[in-house]
């Protein structure tokens, strides 16, 4: 256990007021973006008996989040709405400090903040090939999906401005490239070339929007399968968590993230792009299980581009890691020093794939919409 780790923890726990002696902290490495520990306290079973009582603490990435208010308002506001409407579901709960007499549900240390909420036993899944485990996190997104259906998007604030702005993406993405701060842009030429050729297509979904076409709606905005939680013996979800990018968007980045993630063959950095590709039986388990919840509010703009939505998306994260990779690594975190480019070769593979395997996607949302359309 690293000392000063174990200090700045424990500073944390005690400006939230968090009870019983500091025990021991392990970090979760899921995640690319915050840094998140497990932080175990010693607690007062009410009998007199001492048991274990664990938090989780995160350290928010603020190159990410600059505005810790408006973050923690949207997943306050958020969180209150799903706790309210369903009362009988388990839903993420924060905890308050009063700092310079405000009370709040963040620490604010500088130019970093910190939160801390209740730690929910369950198991989580990084890869999975079971369907039933596959179509269950998509059918938890579309609950959660649906259970913010009549929340008024407009409430809440963009926590990254132009976050699934593809044409804005690509334009960042073509900035930095001219500028090439790092001198990185020579042996990416090949994987800038891609994504500049596909552009159009990556971007249909903004432009969709743009028109008039697609439905402004609350969404997750990062709907790996990992942020669902699920009880380690029934595998049934629990509930859906890292909320830290629910603001207005569109519901095709959550279903094309997801798939983004889940459906792919590898990890979304191997350094083997050449087994990446999408899964259709993986694919088809997740469409079922969010189309089971979902299918009878989407309108057909949506669920035509549903398919399109997994290209889109990964294209989009593809400009963002190459994006990074040319600006020195800024945003996500790194394992080496070429993580960022073989996270863009592994999206940019997988896009090749989803591009042949359109119609087949195409043809399978379409089923799982007439089927539940029909219930």
């Amino acid at each position: 256990m690293d000392n000063e780790t174990a200090r700045k923890l424990l500073q944390v726990g005690q400006a939230f007021s968090l009870p019983g002696p500091f025990f021991s902290y392990e970090e979760i490495m899921n995640g690319n973006v915050n840094r998140t520990y497990k932080v175990n306290y010693v607690s007062d079973d009410g009998t007199g008996m001492a048991v274990i009582k664990p938090y989780l603490v995160q350290k928010i990435n603020s190159y990410a989040f600059r505005n810790p208010d408006i973050l923690m308002s949207n997943i306050e506001k958020v969180t209150e709405h799903i706790r309210t409407k369903h009362p009988d579901k388990v839903c993420m709960h924060f905890h308050h400090t009063v700092q310079n007499g405000v009370r709040r549900s963040y620490l604010e240390e500088g130019d970093s903040f910190w939160r801390v909420y209740d730690y929910i036993p369950a198991v989580t899944f990084n890869k999975c090939d079971n369907v039933r485990i596959i179509r269950s996190a998509g059918r938890a997104f579309g609950e959660f999906q649906m259970a913010l259906s009549d929340f008024d998007a407009t409430q809440l604030f963009e926590t990254i401005p132009d976050f699934h702005n593809t044409r804005k993406r690509y334009e960042t993405l073509i900035s930095d490239a001219k500028a090439d701060p790092c001198g990185r842009l020579a042996e990416v030429r090949p994987e800038l070339d891609y994504l500049l050729s596909v552009q159009d297509d990556a971007c249909r979904l903004t432009d969709l929007y743009n028109e008039g076409k697609l439905k402004l709606r609350v969404t997750h905005n990062d709907t790996k399968i990992n942020n669902v939680l699920f009880d380690a013996e029934t595998q049934e979800p629990i509930v859906v968590i890292d909320l830290d990018t629910v603001m207005p968007g569109l519901i095709g980045h959550d279903f094309g993230d997801a798939i983004r993630f889940a459906a792919n063959f590898t990890e979304e950095d191997s350094e083997d792009a050449g087994r990446t590709g999408v899964d259709l039986n993986i694919f088809w388990a997740f469409a079922d299980g969010f189309l089971s919840q979902t299918a009878k509010t989407l309108t057909e703009t949506e669920t035509d581009t549903l398919a399109l939505s997994c290209f889109a998306i990964t294209c989009e994260l593809a400009t963002r890691f190459l994006d990074d990779y040319l600006v020195g690594d800024k945003y996500f975190k790194v394992k080496t020093e070429r993580h960022n480019l073989i996270r863009t070769r592994c999206q940019i593979a997988l896009a090749r794939d989803m591009q042949e395997k359109l119609g087949a996607m195409q043809a399978i949302v379409r089923s799982c919409t007439d089927k539940y359309r029909k219930d």
